[in-house]
């Protein structure tokens, strides 16, 4: 098997994440203590059960990457607990960016509407018009150099 080496140019490309995934990390909360950053401090609220999966993605603040599939920056998943749940994100240089966060309540991978939670970044409204997927503009949020605190409250049928 041979080794690859990227070169520098592609290596940017993933520190910024322009169209390449950075993939699933660990929820690491230490990356979100004081002196730390660029990243974004997410608290969950009104997380219905203890059951299945929590997943936060963080995109692009772009009409192109947001809830696209294969556009997201890192996921977090970790196991669901009822109530409130803090996570941080880490994103890649200061600028805007959008938060979505689904509960997956059975851990079966899928989207199962009527049983599933969601939230997203700056708390949008969903409605029938939008199906749950509510435009850049209303979810974007600009992250600097430090810690930027935000709030999602989850959204159940």
């Amino acid at each position: 098997m041979k080794n690859f080496i990227l070169p520098a140019a592609a290596l940017g490309l993933l520190s910024m994440g322009s169209a390449v995934q950075a993939g699933k990390i660990g929820n690491n909360l230490s990356r979100c203590s004081a002196g730390k950053g660029p990243a974004v401090l997410i608290t969950v609220r009104g997380i219905k059960s203890s059951t299945g999966k929590m997943r936060v993605q963080s995109y692009p603040a772009t009409k192109a990457a947001w809830l696209k599939k294969g556009r997201w920056l890192n996921r977090i998943e970790n196991r669901a607990r009822a109530g409130t749940m803090t996570f941080c994100m880490p994103v890649p240089k200061s600028g805007n960016y959008g938060i979505a966060i689904r509960h997956d309540k059975n851990g079966n991978g899928k989207t199962d509407i009527r049983k599933d939670g969601g939230g997203m970044s700056r708390n949008p409204s969903i409605n029938i018009f939008n199906l749950g997927k509510p435009s850049v503009n209303k979810v974007s949020f600009y992250v600097g150099n430090g810690v930027k605190r935000i709030t999602i409250n989850m959204r159940y049928m």
